[in-house]
């Protein structure tokens, strides 16, 4: 059995030790410490915004930013549908209900115009939504000139769930920054990794100050145990922050390798019939958290099961993109907005995207395996075509 290729694996510095040996050292083990402090500092300087608490998880900076914005039972929230179902479970943590946004096909994320025929029905029926979550797939940040100015219309906020595009640059803005929050995480697949983990951030510094009240179980200030309101469990520990201060410090080199590996599946399979990866929307320069690409299966003569079949016979991981929230069991009842009347873009790459493997530690021999997996795949493919029409032309 050859070696196992991981689609994004956790990519430790080396350095990491060091800051989880202070807390040691200091006895700083519980939720909270210096290194949460430095950790919320340190992201809130990188990214140039105000303020940042450090939580358990980028789907508890979601639910946390949701009670924040008062969403409660009842409410809607318009969400992207192409995403992990962590980006809407929290909308039913408070009683809400998503309503579901199609992608547009240059960036994959949110479709300004879904959002406007969402936004347009909601009003004609006195029903605004809340909020808007708007997810960055894969890396790649949103239209959020355009979508900013649907929301800022109808006067409602937007969470820029950028729980996979840390880093990314926006016409010169840090994805995350550009909503009312932003949100991130550093479970141990993302770019950066604290094993688990995540973090809110806002230029409201009083909003994020609210955040981390919250996030402690919503204790009063008492000279015993009062709680006025209710709280949640969703601190970072300090060993943990301590893993991230190391982990943002290459974030800029983790952010390089994978462009770098984009670059090579690029130029390493394009040539390809019917594959066409991921654009990188103008004005941005993405993380290139994963490497996606769309197989057009009648072009290619090849199919996503197979080449998916191929890839793990090699002991390589490599995945489907998200399934839409919208055809998911849990949200069957949902509603929907598509990009346009009968285009449904989230579904048409759910069903012909492939995931490759692109973490940050991938050495040129690991790639050069899955490069030359499915190039073989292809080969194979169109020589069994050739078999097949010499077969029928003998019969």
């Amino acid at each position: 059995m050859k070696s196992k290729i991981h689609l994004s694996p956790p990519h430790m510095s080396g350095d990491e030790q060091r800051y989880v040996r202070e807390a040691f050292e200091s006895n700083w083990i519980a939720p909270l410490g210096p290194n949460v402090d430095a950790f919320e500092s340190q992201m809130a300087e990188k990214i140039g915004i105000k303020a940042a608490a450090a939580l358990t998880s980028g789907t508890a900076a979601i639910h946390i930013a949701l009670a924040l914005l008062d969403v409660s039972k009842d409410d809607k929230v318009f969400c992207s549908t192409l995403t992990f179902v962590a980006s809407a479970n929290p909308i039913r943590y408070q009683g809400a209900e998503p309503v579901f946004i199609d992608s547009e096909p240059e960036s994959w994320n949110m479709s300004p115009q879904a959002l406007e025929r969402a936004f347009r029905d909601a009003a004609l029926n006195d029903g605004l939504p809340k909020a808007v979550i708007v997810v960055n797939l894969y890396g790649q940040s949103a239209k959020m000139d355009e979508l900013l100015a649907i929301c800022n219309r109808y006067g409602v906020p937007i969470i820029e769930d950028a729980a996979e595009s840390l880093g990314t640059i926006y016409k010169g803005k840090f994805s995350g920054t550009l909503g009312t929050f932003g949100i991130f995480s550093f479970n141990g697949n993302k770019i950066i990794t604290t094993s688990g983990g995540g973090m809110l951030v806002s230029d409201d510094a009083d909003a994020i100050t609210h955040a981390r009240f919250l996030a402690s179980q919503a204790r009063d200030p008492a000279p015993y145990y009062q709680h006025s309101v209710t709280g949640f469990n969703y601190r970072l520990s300090n060993l943990l922050a301590g893993v991230g201060r190391t982990q943002l410090s290459v974030l800029k080199k983790y952010m390089a390798a994978r462009r770098i590996i984009f670059s090579i599946y690029y130029h390493g399979l394009n040539d390809l019939p019917g594959i066409t990866f991921m654009p990188e929307l103008a004005g941005t320069k993405m993380n290139r958290w994963l490497t996606v690409l769309t197989v057009d299966e009648d072009e290619a003569g090849v199919t996503v099961e197979q080449l998916l079949a191929a890839l793990h016979e090699e002991n390589i991981e490599a995945r489907r993109v998200w399934k839409p929230l919208h055809l998911q069991p849990l949200f069957r009842k949902t509603a929907y907005y598509a990009h346009a009347p009968g285009v449904h873009v989230a579904e048409s790459l759910f069903s012909s995207g492939i995931c490759l493997p692109s973490g940050s530690s991938l050495t040129e021999e690991q790639q050069a395996r899955v490069i030359s997996c499915i190039r073989k795949t292809f080969e194979q493919e169109s020589r069994n075509r050739v078999y097949l029409i010499l077969g029928k032309h003998e019969v």
